[in-house]
């Protein structure tokens, strides 16, 4: 397949134009990844383009079909919302190394809005080796509504973390903005070029001879907050592998979304869910006591 580039079109990156042209994002960047030629030459995605020129892109194969995982429990729903209950270990939307096999793909005909389609219905996300819970938007109305409640900080998610050492309080406010480490642009740190505003709420739950379990509250929803924000107090969450600590028996980050609350977006009062530790952290949390 070949593409003209328009004068009009002149300064664009390539991936965005792409994009433009493909239907998404992650079309785009699969293309560039695959060896999309401008002019015959391979390109970054941040090329830019001067108008005129011809991209030729590879042809897509045929990858061997990938069954969608099983549907996460369902917390609570209507015909506006979803609220799902994640396990560790899914990806919550379509990327680079993951088709297929997301939450998306679990829940397609039951989620629908925004602006991508790999993303129907997501208005926040969770890691993949986070659980918990995480509402999601069923209709392009919903979407658009829910995405407000969240620029508002209207809401309210409540997490369950376990962190190595002690705090120096029995709660504590983090205020610090964070954003793509200036070293590392896969890591999200507080020494960066474009920091976000960023806060944390956290309070003890129980003490354990090494290790305390602190329920935290997200005022803001920046990507890997909490374990960055923990980290920075010298509490970082046991079993990550990025930010944290390893913690022998734990075989991923101690990070649970166990609650959901916020108001909801057509009026219907107020929207409240719950999610019990999953057994594995359950099962960690009990051998420690």
């Amino acid at each position: 397949m070949n593409l003209r580039v328009p004068s009009e079109a002149a300064g664009a990156r390539l991936d965005k134009f792409l994009a433009e042209r493909l239907g998404s994002r992650a079309a785009a960047e699969r293309a560039v990844a695959a060896g999309a030629l401008v002019d015959g030459v391979p390109r970054s995605k941040s090329h830019r383009l001067e108008g005129g020129e011809e991209i030729a892109l590879p042809e897509e194969r045929a990858a061997a079909p990938v069954a969608p995982p099983p549907e996460p429990r369902i917390a609570w729903e209507d015909e506006h919302l979803l609220v799902v209950d994640k396990p560790a270990g899914l990806v919550v939307h379509p990327g680079a190394g993951h088709r297929g096999d997301t939450l998306v793909d679990a829940l397609r005909g039951k989620i629908a809005g925004g602006d991508d389609p790999e993303r129907p219905g997501v208005v926040h996300r969770l890691d993949r080796d986070t659980s918990g819970l995480l509402v999601l938007a069923r209709t392009e109305e919903a979407h658009r509504r829910l995405a407000e409640l969240v620029r508002g900080r209207e809401l309210e998610r409540s997490y369950l973390a376990l962190v190595r050492g002690r705090p120096r309080s029995r709660a504590g406010r983090i205020e610090a903005p964070i954003g793509r480490d200036r070293g590392d642009p896969t890591r999200v740190s507080l020494e960066t070029d474009a920091p976000k505003d960023a806060v944390t709420h956290f309070e003890v739950e129980s003490l354990l001879d090494e290790y305390a379990l602190l329920r935290v509250r997200l005022e803001t929803g920046r990507m890997h907050q909490i374990r960055v924000h923990l980290a920075a107090i010298d509490l970082p969450v046991a079993g990550d592998p990025v930010y944290g600590t390893a913690a022998p028996g734990l075989s991923r980050q101690f990070l649970h979304a166990a609650g959901l609350g916020f108001p909801h977006p057509f009026g219907a009062g107020r929207v409240e869910a719950r999610s019990e530790l999953p057994d594995d952290l359950a099962a960690f949390l009990e051998s420690l006591r």
